[in-house]
């Protein structure tokens, strides 16, 4: 059906607020907008990149009608909690894989990840989970935000390593989408976050990988 069939068969109507996550993809706010509602943005886990839970319950008003979570990156959403929020205020909560996703192959990518987990060095490494399916193998580049991470992701590609940011900017600072809001965890996110390949064919391929994040993590600074 998607969030947006989905949020009209639940009554939910022009002018209701819908609370999104700030990090990841526009379509979930889009989808709100569509319905002629508001999104209002939460702040994300640190470490799954999905809704803080408390960030959810901090932004919620008299005029709140649902909630949407979504699974980032293969981690799971603290559905529970966000659960047990919309249940204290009466609200709709809808959960969400995240578009793309793909349950097939989850034991050879978590196995590769493991591998990569026990190698790398000067990155900060995605934090085990249960239920991890590792759609995307995001790890955070230390040091002073987007310059050095962009610096980073420049130097791996030119040895052959074919990492991407995995998002751009804040939702809220999307077009059609813009609010005058600040979330930090969602900022720092952007700023350092970086998806290194999962597909390499050979373990000859991922070690290339690691030697090159590995020389290249010793030479960034944290920010103090």
């Amino acid at each position: 059906m998607g969030t947006l069939g989905t949020l009209k068969s639940a009554g939910v109507r022009a002018g209701d607020e819908v609370v999104v996550p700030a990090y990841g993809n526009a379509e979930v706010a889009e989808a709100v907008v569509g319905l002629g509602a508001v999104p209002v943005f939460a702040d994300v886990d640190a470490d799954s990149y999905c809704l803080d839970p408390a960030a959810v319950s901090d932004v919620v008003t008299g005029r709140t009608a649902a909630v949407v979570a979504i699974h980032r990156f293969g981690r799971q959403a603290d559905v529970g909690w966000i659960r047990e929020v919309g249940k204290r205020h009466g609200l709709l909560v809808i959960v969400e894989a995240e578009p793309g996703a793909e349950p097939d192959g989850a034991e050879r990518r978590r196995a590769l990840a493991t591998y990569l987990d026990g190698r790398l060095s000067g990155v900060r490494t995605p934090e085990p989970a249960a239920g991890h399916t590792y759609e995307q193998y995001v790890v955070r580049v230390p040091g002073n935000g987007r310059p050095d991470r962009d610096a980073f992701a420049r130097a791996l590609r030119a040895k052959g390593v074919a990492c991407k940011v995995p998002v751009q900017a804040p939702v809220y600072r999307m077009p059609g989408l813009r609010r005058d809001v600040f979330l930090p965890q969602t900022e720092q996110a952007v700023d350092e976050t970086l998806a290194l390949p999962l597909h390499a064919g050979s373990r000859r391929e991922l070690h290339k990988m690691v030697s090159a994040c590995n020389a290249l993590g010793g030479l960034l600074q944290p920010a103090f």
